[in-house]
Order: structure tokens, then sequence, then C-alpha cells
């Protein structure tokens, strides 16, 4: 069993309240969750209006599926218009 963890940290560059941060949030992880099938939570800045980080979680007998998921997850979220990707790192355990 393999499991992935992948951390993002996004700006979102139209927010001007933390109501524009989560309608953004929200609206990307539910994305990723009915299209890649992960688990995923804000871990940090949730007081920042601007910015976000995330943790998503991938599970499967496979390293290979596992970081497959994970780039493609990053593809996807880097190519959203809402969120600017930052920075990102993948962890395999």
């Amino acid at each position: 069993m393999t499991i992935g963890v992948l951390h993002l940290e996004l700006q979102i560059p139209g927010a001007r309240s933390l109501k524009d941060k989560r309608r953004a949030l929200k609206s990307l992880k539910d994305r990723l969750r009915n299209r890649y099938n992960c688990s995923l939570a804000e871990v940090g800045m949730k007081e920042k209006w601007g910015r976000a980080s995330l943790a998503v979680c991938v599970v499967s007998d496979e390293s290979a599926h596992v970081s497959s998921q994970l780039n493609e997850i990053v593809r996807f979220a880097s190519s959203k218009p809402t969120v600017e990707l930052i920075h990102y790192e993948i962890e395999m355990l």
C-alpha cells in the first residue's frame, strides 16, 4: 500500500474577504474530490484572505498510480483561474 500526500500553497487573487476565499476553495476542493477521488483539507493560512494551504491524500496499492494522480492534481489545480499555485510538495509514505 502506498500513501501519497500533496501539499499545495495557493494564492487566491480575487479574494477580498474570507467568504471569497472559502468560495474559491470550496469549488476547487469539490472538483478535486469528484474528479480524483482524493481526500483533502485546508491545513494552514485559514485566516488569510488571499492565501491557502491544502493537503491532498491519495491511497493505492501501486506507487506509480499514486504518483501520477498527485501530479495530475497539481496540473489541474494550476490550470484553474480562481487560484494560483505558488508551491507544491509531494511526499510518498
